[in-house]
């Protein structure tokens, strides 16, 4: 009798380096599905939807090549609309398994539910590690363990001494760990931005299928000529194509935001990291390979450790948070907002310049840098002090590379504050004037970004000095925000009475502005 090993690969563990693919067993069965629990439990962008259920069929192909025993279930098949627990108790039954297998999930729901299904099986089960990350979901954890606060830097430069990255000897290579001040450009059309890679995939039949079911979807596509990586190879493409031609920039203008650019010198690899097409040792050891070999003389330190930062740094930081705080982490709301997110978050229809741009661009794309998020549609939704449930929601289905375990403690704590200051020592809020010193949103936009008042004066300027007194009780201990409070403090009575009219008024009717 056969002893079949039931194995469960989840649409975000493309990791075709695994262990469990080193060999061909033809008694072990991989089971992959399109499932309406993944689709279905917050609206996702279309190229959201299409993209992993694309990039799941090339690793279908890709592992059936190789020889392994693959059970694909696409939309058609009737047990996708049911539970996860429905189509693995199905398939057992299908294969006659004896055993089933999964890899860790990295959604506390997904993570949760699994255990609840193993716990029901009359079956040996057993979880994997997905050998994806540098760390372990409890090394955060582990490492904070005894401190106040959950700093990012100190976990950074551990991981730099860890891994022996960018490091010569016990010291960081240049003397510095840290750049971030060099990487603070404004981009006005030089140096010029390579054409980005144009992959091209026909999606078109996984796309008939997503409408043919009726799912709830937000967002733009062209069907015919999909532009995000759905293989390993592109992938590799990407990353070749990021290390080649604009790596040399990447630091010096990460933070720039531009209206006739939606990607700059940015590596658009987020979704292929995180369905594990590509992993971030790969990632991090071209990027600097790119650097050591002088291939391209041009890069220079600075572009280099900032990319390093986000993926050995703030990738895996973030990844620790979750883990660390979760299930209560989802529930955090501390400065106790509660507005709702305003419709143009939906259509982009909105008279400010800077917003108008990043949500078209998001709507259309599935993407926006770093900045856009945290400093435009996330700056706006603290400032109008929004329900952190609402933007939880809305930046997990609008990004392609939105995951929870990545996009909670980006959304909740260092774009929300609703944490309480476990991620970021203070809210990043700001009026219009970083909008103008990071991008040229403020040029061509009708609202004028130095005043503070009147009908034409930016409304990021009359909010941020309305969420600064509304919430001042809130930051009475926060030294960091002591020096603006101090100012808030010392403005004329009559004007701050101005500008909280304003801003009320523009909390109460977001869509008119």
């Amino acid at each position: 009798m056969k002893k079949v090993t039931l194995r469960l690969i989840l649409g975000d563990q493309l990791n075709a380096s695994h262990s469990w693919f080193s060999k061909t067993d033809q008694d072990v069965v991989y089971l992959m599905a399109e499932m309406r629990q993944e689709t279905d439990y917050v609206v996702h962008h279309i190229q959201k939807v299409v993209g992993y259920f694309s990039a799941m069929r090339n690793f279908e192909e890709t592992l059936k090549r190789e020889g392994h025993q693959v059970t694909y279930l696409t939309l058609d098949h009737e047990s996708c609309h049911r539970t996860l627990s429905f189509i693995i108790e199905e398939q057992l039954a299908v294969h006659k398994a004896l055993f089933f297998e999964y890899l860790e999930p990295d959604e506390y729901r997904l993570d949760k539910q699994l255990k609840e299904i193993c716990q029901r099986l009359l079956l040996a089960a057993k979880c994997y590690d997905t050998e994806h990350f540098y760390t372990s979901k409890n090394t955060l954890k582990d490492f904070f363990t005894g401190k106040k606060q959950y700093v990012m830097e100190p976990f950074y430069r551990m991981m730099r001494k860890k891994h022996r990255i960018l490091m010569e000897g016990d010291k960081p290579l240049g003397d510095k760990w840290n750049f971030d001040q060099e990487n603070r450009n404004k981009w006005k059309g030089k140096p010029a931005i390579p054409a980005p890679i144009k992959l091209s995939n026909n999606v078109s039949e996984v796309y008939a299928l997503v409408r043919k079911h009726h799912i709830k979807t937000i967002g733009q596509i062209n069907d015919n000529c999909f532009e995000w990586p759905i293989s390993i190879e592109q992938s590799e493409q990407l990353l070749e194509n990021f290390c080649t031609y604009l790596l040399k920039d990447f630091g010096n203008y990460q933070d720039a935001m531009h209206t006739q650019e939606k990607f700059l010198f940015h590596s658009r690899i987020s979704f292929a990291l995180n369905t594990k097409m590509i992993s971030p040792q790969r990632v991090i050891n071209k990027v600097i390979e790119t650097y050591e070999n002088q291939t391209f003389p041009e890069v220079s330190l600075n572009q280099v450790e900032g990319f390093v930062r986000q993926i050995l740094g703030w990738r895996e930081y973030m990844r620790g948070i979750y883990w660390m705080e979760m299930p209560s982490y989802g529930e955090k709301n501390s400065l106790e907002n509660n507005h709702k997110l305003p419709d143009f978050y939906w259509t982009a229809n909105t008279k400010m310049n800077c917003l108008h741009h990043a949500i078209k661009q998001s709507l259309e794309t599935s993407y926006a840098h770093h900045i856009q998020r945290l400093m435009v549609t996330g700056n706006y939704a603290l400032l109008t002090q929004t329900n952190p449930d609402f933007v939880d929601q809305w930046y997990l289905g609008v990004y392609i590379d939105a995951i929870e375990w990545v996009e909670m403690p980006n959304t909740r704590g260092m774009s929300q504050w609703a944490d309480g200051g476990i991620v970021a020592t203070k809210p990043y809020v700001s009026s219009g004037n970083y909008i103008q010193k990071m991008s040229n949103y403020c040029e061509s936009c009708q609202y004028n970004y130095k005043e503070k008042t009147g009908e034409n004066a930016c409304p990021f300027n009359s909010l941020y000095w309305n969420f600064l007194d509304e919430k001042k009780a809130y930051f009475k201990n926060n030294h960091r925000m002591s020096m603006m409070l101090s100012l808030l403090n010392k403005m004329d009575p009559q004007q701050l009475i101005d500008i909280k009219k304003r801003a009320q008024h523009i909390i109460a009717n977001p869509d008119l502005y």
